[in-house]
């Protein structure tokens, strides 16, 4: 289903040169979205002209966002018709899972004093439907519903930059996650939320940082077994 972002003066304004306004926002938005969830794969190529026709924007918008996906190592840029998602290489790998071990687990423990009980309700709301989509073996719902459970947490923090630089290295690693997850099939996903749950529940801040820690190596390890960080992708 084509995805139609509503033009609005921003994308006229002279004196938004470097893309900070509504319009810009928004296809750097759903570019994010589409890379965090797997709907860009790698392997696929991008056009600025193709998105820019699917998103119903003029191509500087989207021209300004993969610009910016690109210095955030999100994508490579090798002409206006050549845009794809960096390949997986050992050192790319461990790298990521490194960053993400060493950052959310501490973003998880920050946010437990800050949760309260909505905050908790609504994270079993989207974990159900997380286990829900591993049933129906639903990639792109069951990465959709991973991304809003873990950053129901994070955000809670209230830590802007450290929760940005995690959001980042989910635009990295993100569309690798589709790749192996379509590889394995949703049904044989396992659901590892539930035990930080229970921690969040209990105020156990030992107990979350290791629920979030093993959360992560299950879902990296994935890619590892599959192949996909071989140096022959390198």
């Amino acid at each position: 289903m084509a995805v139609t972002l509503m033009e609005t003066g921003a994308e006229a304004n002279a004196d938004d040169p470097i893309g900070v306004g509504p319009l810009h926002a928004s296809v750097y938005d759903e570019l994010s979205r589409r890379l965090i969830t797997g709907k860009i794969t790698p392997g696929v190529g991008l056009s600025t002209r193709g998105l820019a026709l699917e998103l119903g924007v003029s191509q500087m918008p989207v021209r300004d966002a993969l610009s910016r996906l690109s210095a955030e190592g999100a994508v490579v840029i090798r002409s206006k018709r050549k845009i794809e998602v960096p390949p997986m290489t050992p050192d790319r790998f461990t790298d990521l899972l490194g960053c993400r071990l060493l950052l959310e687990p501490e973003a998880a423990v920050a946010a437990l004093p800050l949760l309260d009980t909505e905050t908790i309700r609504r994270l079993r709301a989207i974990d159900a439907d997380l286990d829900r989509a591993i049933e129906e073996g639903d990639v792109i719902a069951y990465m959709e519903c991973n991304h809003a459970f873990h950053f129901g947490l994070y955000r809670a923090n209230g830590r802007a930059t450290l929760n940005r630089l995690i959001e980042t290295l989910w635009l990295r690693f993100g569309p690798f996650m589709s790749t192996v997850y379509n590889f394995y099939g949703a049904t044989q996903l396992i659901d590892q939320h539930r035990l930080a749950l229970e921690a969040m529940e209990a105020g156990d801040a030992d107990g979350l940082r290791a629920a979030i820690a093993s959360d992560i190596a299950d879902g990296m390890g994935l890619i590892g077994r599959s192949g996909l960080g071989e140096p022959s992708l390198a």
